[in-house]
C-alpha cells in the first residue's frame, strides 16, 4: 500500500512550463489580485475567507482544500501557498489531480479510504449538487462505489485502486477542477468574431419564410407610400411625406388585427400555407407591426405639424396654428372637418397603449393594465373611421374577419360554464388543474386554451398549454407554474386548508361524479400506479403516490373506472373516489393538503394550434423542454403512448403480446428524442411517472431499436469532472447500472448532472440518420436563441412555443 504524501506538491514551475512567459505572468498578475481582495490585513487568507471565496455550501470540501492548500499548518494560506495550490490544480497532470483527490477523501490521512470516510465525502457531494437522497440509499451509493474500488477486499481504498477506478471513466482526470475556484482562473481572452449568423445559408435556409414576409411587408410599404406621397407632390414634402406615412398606416392599423385571430391561424396550420408563412411567429410580427404603427405615426403628426406651421405662417391663412391642429373650424377631413382633433386623440391613445405593452407592465403583476389599455383598439378603429376617409375600406375585411372570430370565442367560451373538478398541489409550485372536458372540444396534442377563473380574476384570460392527451375523454388538464401574480394567486388559494369554493354545489357535483362513472366501453384510459416503479428514488415521495392515464389495448384486462390524476396516499386516494361517489360532501373532509376535489366554476377559450402540431409530421423529432416548458410535450408523449398501445396487442389465452406492424396516416414519426433540463430534483416529480410508463412500454426493445430516447439533464449538480462531485457521479453510474434505475429520478435513463452539451447532443442525432430532423423547443428565451443557433449549424429546423 503506498500514499502519496507530500508528493502531490511538487515544483510549480514545472507545471507553469506549459504556458509561455507572457502567459505565466498574467496568470500570476491575476492570483495576486484576487488574493488581495480576500486577504486581510495580514496578508493571509484564514478559513473563513477561504469558505468565502470559495462560495461552497458545504464546509466539509472547504475545510479539506484549506488544510491542503496551508501546506505549512499554520492555520492560514499565504500568496505562495495559493499560487502552488492553483497551479497544481488549474495546469498539474492528471496523476497530480488524482493525488490531491485522494488527499481530500483520506480524512484522517491514514493513507487510505475507509466506508465511513467515502460516506462522509459522498454525503457532502450531495449537498453540493442540492441532491436530496435517503440514508439508505446513500449507504447504496457508498457501498456500490467502495465495493467496486476495493478490489483486494481489504476494506480500504488505495490510492492505486482509487486510480484504477477512476480511469474508467476517460476524461475525467484530464479535466478535473473546481468549478467554485473559477474567481483564480483570468478571463480569457476575447475571440475572434463570429460571421453572423444571419449573413450564413444556414440562416436564409431556416428563415425563407420570415425573410419572404418581411420582405413582402416592406416592399408593400415603400409602394403605398409612393404612391400616396406622389398624389401630393403639389403640396409640398410635409404633406407628401404625411399622406405617405398615413396610406401605410391605413393598412397596419387593420392587418395588425389579423394577425391575432387565433382561430383563423389554427386553421392555416393545417394547410399547406403553413410550410409558407411564418405562423409560429405571428405574435412576434403583431409586436413589430406595432413598433411601425408608433414610428408612422410620429412621423406622420411630426409632418402635419410641420404643414400646420407653415399655413399658420401665410398670410392668406385666416386660422391660428393651435386652431388647425385642436379644433374643427378649418375643415380639414370627411367627417365635419374632425381629422386634427382625431387624430390628437388617437396618438394619444396609441402612446398609452404603447406604454402599458412593455414587458415591465405585463410580467410585474400589472396584466390587467395591459389588458384593458389594449382594448382601446376598438375607440381607436372608430376614429380612425372618422380621422381617415378611406379607413373604412382597408378595414372591411380584416375587421369582419376580427369580429367574426370575437363573436364565436365569446360565444363558444361563456355559452356553458365549465368546472374545476380535482386540484392537484405538485412540487416547485406546480398547480395541476383537471377541468371536466365539454363534449365538443377537440384538439390535438400541444394545444392550447385560454384560461378565466372568475374566483381567482373576473376578466383575466391567460393561456396555458393542454398537458392532457386528446384521448382522454373525461378530463382537460391544465399544470400551471407559480410565476406571475395571477399563478400565484392561484396556487395560494387552493393552498389554503379550506378553501371556499371547494365545497360548493355539493348535490350537483354528487351527480356529475355518478355520471363520470357510466363510460362507453372499447378502449377507456385507466388509472396505472407507479409508486413502486420509483421507490428509493426522491422523485417519489413516500407520501405521494402518483396515478397516471393509461389506455387499456384489446385483450388486456380492464382495471378501474377513473381517468384522473392523483396525489395522495395510494389507500385513501382509492377510498375517496369511492366515498365521494356515495357521497360528495365528505370530499373536503377527505381532500389532503396538496390534492382537493371541488366544483369550480370556469371558463375556457380555444383550442389553439402550436408549432408543435408538426411533430407528428416530423421524421425525426427533438423534444427540448427547460423546466415548466415540458408541458406541451407531456400532451404529445401521452399521445404517443395511446397510439403506440393501440397498435399492442395481448393474447388472452397466453396474454402474449404482438405489436402491429403498420402506423397511423398522420404520424411519420421514425425517432423521438425527449430532452428535460431542470434546476433542481423536486422539479422532475410531478412528471416522472409517464416517462416511467414509457420506458416501461419499450422495456422489450433494444436500445437502439427504441421509438423513444430519453434525456435527463440537472442544472444545479455538479459535473464529473468537478473534485466535489466526482465520486457522487461515479457511485450514482455504478448503482444505476447495478439497480437498472436512476437514482434521482427512478427512471432507467441516468439523470446528467449540468447542462448539456448541445454540440455533442445534435451530433449524436445527426449521426442516427432516421430522416429530416425537427427541433421542438418550450422554455426561457435565452435558451431558444442558444439552441436555434445550433440548429443552423446542423441544417435542423427549429420550432419554439409562442403564445
Amino acid at each position: 500500500m503506498s500514499a502519496p504524501g507530500d508528493t502531490a506538491w511538487t515544483d510549480s514551475e514545472g507545471f507553469r512550463g506549459t504556458m509561455n512567459a507572457e502567459e505565466d505572468a498574467k496568470w500570476l498578475q491575476w492570483v495576486t489580485h484576487q488574493f488581495k481582495t480576500i486577504a486581510g490585513e495580514d496578508g493571509e487568507i484564514n478559513l473563513q475567507d477561504f469558505k468565502k471565496a470559495l462560495k461552497v455550501k458545504e464546509s466539509f470540501f472547504a475545510e479539506r482544500f484549506f488544510v491542503l492548500f496551508d501546506s505549512d499548518g499554520s492555520g492560514t494560506i499565504t500568496l505562495q501557498e495559493l499560487q502552488k495550490a492553483l497551479t497544481l490544480l488549474i495546469h498539474g497532470s492528471p496523476m497530480d489531480k488524482l493525488k490531491f483527490l485522494f488527499q481530500v477523501y483520506d480524512v484522517d490521512g491514514s493513507g487510505s479510504i475507509d466506508a465511513d470516510e467515502l460516506r462522509t465525502v459522498l454525503q457532502s457531494c450531495l449537498y453540493e449538487s442540492a441532491i436530496s437522497l435517503p440514508k439508505e440509499k446513500l449507504d447504496q451509493l457508498t457501498l456500490a462505489l467502495f465495493e467496486s474500488a476495493d478490489k483486494d477486499c481489504s476494506g480500504t481504498i488505495t490510492f492505486e485502486e482509487l486510480r484504477d477506478e477512476l480511469q474508467r471513466f476517460p476524461g475525467v482526470l484530464e479535466n478535473l477542477t473546481i468549478s467554485a475556484a473559477h474567481w483564480l482562473t483570468p478571463p480569457a481572452p476575447q475571440r475572434h468574431r463570429r460571421q453572423p449568423r444571419l449573413l450564413t445559408s444556414a440562416y436564409w435556409h431556416n428563415h425563407r419564410s420570415h425573410a419572404l414576409c418581411l420582405a413582402v411587408f416592406v416592399g408593400l410599404h415603400v409602394l403605398l407610400f409612393a404612391l400616396a406621397a406622389s398624389a401630393y407632390r403639389a403640396f409640398g414634402a410635409s404633406v407628401m411625406v404625411a399622406k405617405g406615412c398615413g396610406q401605410c398606416l391605413n393598412f397596419d392599423c387593420s392587418f395588425i388585427a389579423v394577425l391575432m385571430l387565433r382561430r383563423c391561424l389554427t386553421w392555416l396550420r393545417a394547410t399547406w400555407l403553413a410550410q409558407v408563412l411564418p405562423l409560429d411567429h405571428n405574435i412576434q410580427f403583431h409586436q413589430l407591426m406595432g413598433y411601425v404603427v408608433v414610428g408612422l405615426s410620429l412621423v406622420h403628426t411630426v409632418a402635419h405639424v410641420v404643414n400646420f406651421a407653415l399655413q399658420a405662417q401665410s398670410e392668406t391663412s385666416p386660422f391660428q396654428f393651435w386652431e388647425l391642429l385642436l379644433t374643427t373650424r378649418p375643415g380639414i377631413g370627411w367627417v365635419h372637418g374632425s381629422a386634427s382633433p382625431t387624430g390628437v386623440a388617437l396618438l394619444l391613445l396609441l402612446l398609452l397603449m404603447f406604454a402599458c405593452s412593455s414587458s415591465c407592465v405585463r410580467r410585474s403583476g400589472h396584466f390587467e393594465v395591459f389588458y384593458w389599455t389594449h382594448l382601446s383598439y376598438l375607440p381607436m378603429w372608430l376614429l380612425l373611421i372618422l380621422h381617415g376617409p378611406n379607413f373604412w375600406k382597408w378595414l372591411l375585411v380584416p375587421g369582419t374577419l376580427f369580429f367574426l372570430e370575437k363573436t364565436i370565442s365569446l360565444a363558444a367560451s361563456r355559452m356553458v360554464a365549465l368546472h374545476i373538478v380535482e386540484v392537484n398541489l405538485l412540487p416547485s409550485k406546480v398547480t395541476h388543474l383537471l377541468i371536466k372536458r365539454p363534449p365538443l372540444f377537440h384538439y390535438r396534442p400541444g394545444d392550447y386554451l385560454y384560461l378565466n377563473i372568475p374566483s381567482i380574476a373576473r376578466y383575466e384570460w391567460h393561456p396555458f398549454t393542454i398537458s392532457s392527451a386528446p384521448e382522454q375523454k373525461d378530463t382537460i388538464w391544465l399544470h400551471i407554474r407559480s410565476q406571475g401574480q395571477w399563478t400565484n394567486r392561484l396556487f395560494e388559494s387552493f393552498k389554503k386548508p379550506e378553501p371556499v369554493f371547494c365545497g360548493s354545489k355539493r348535490l350537483s357535483r354528487r351527480l356529475e361524479m355518478k355520471r363520470s362513472q357510466r363510460k362507453p366501453q372499447g378502449l377507456q384510459p385507466q388509472p396505472i400506479d407507479f409508486g413502486a416503479s420509483a421507490q428509493g428514488a426522491v422523485a417519489s415521495n413516500k407520501e405521494v403516490i402518483v396515478e397516471l392515464i393509461s389506455y387499456r389495448p384489446e385483450g388486456a384486462p380492464w382495471q378501474g373506472h377513473e381517468g384522473l390524476v392523483n396525489t395522495g396516499t395510494k389507500d385513501r386516494t382509492r377510498a375517496q373516489r369511492e366515498a365521494a361517489a356515495e357521497d360528495p360532501a365528505l370530499v373536503s373532509e377527505m381532500s389532503s393538503e396538496n390534492h382537493q376535489f371541488c366544483n369550480i366554476k370556469c371558463y375556457i377559450d380555444g383550442p389553439y394550434g402550436t408549432p408543435t402540431r408538426r411533430i407528428f409530421a416530423s421524421e425525426h423529432a427533438v423534444l427540448i423542454g427547460a423546466g415548466i416548458g415540458i408541458t406541451p410535450f407531456a400532451s404529445i408523449l401521452q399521445s404517443i403512448l395511446y397510439r403506440h398501445q393501440k397498435r399492442k396487442h395481448i393474447c388472452p389465452n397466453c396474454q402474449h403480446s404482438w405489436m402491429e406492424s403498420g402506423q397511423d396516416e398522420d404520424m411519420k414519426l421514425h425517432k423521438v428524442d425527449f430532452i428535460w433540463i431542470n434546476r433542481d430534483q423536486q422539479s422532475f416529480e410531478w412528471f416522472v411517472s409517464l416517462l416511467t410508463k414509457l420506458e416501461m412500454d419499450q422495456a422489450e426493445e433494444t436500445q437502439e431499436g427504441r421509438f423513444l430516447e430519453l434525456h435527463m439533464y440537472m442544472t444545479s449538480a455538479l459535473s464529473k469532472n468537478d473534485i466535489k462531485a466526482i465520486g457522487l457521479q461515479m457511485a450514482l453510474d455504478l448503482l444505476a447500472k447495478k439497480e437498472k434505475k436512476d437514482s434521482i429520478t427512478g427512471l432507467q435513463t441516468r439523470t446528467q448532472p449540468g447542462r448539456p452539451d448541445w454540440n455533442k447532443v445534435f451530433q449524436k442525432v445527426a449521426a442516427e440518420k432516421k430522416g429530416k430532423v425537427q427541433v421542438f423547443f418550450c422554455g426561457s428565451p435565452a435558451l431558444a436563441k442558444i439552441l436555434k443557433g445550433h440548429c443552423e449549424q446542423f441544417s435542423f429546423k427549429f420550432f419554439q412555443e409562442n403564445f
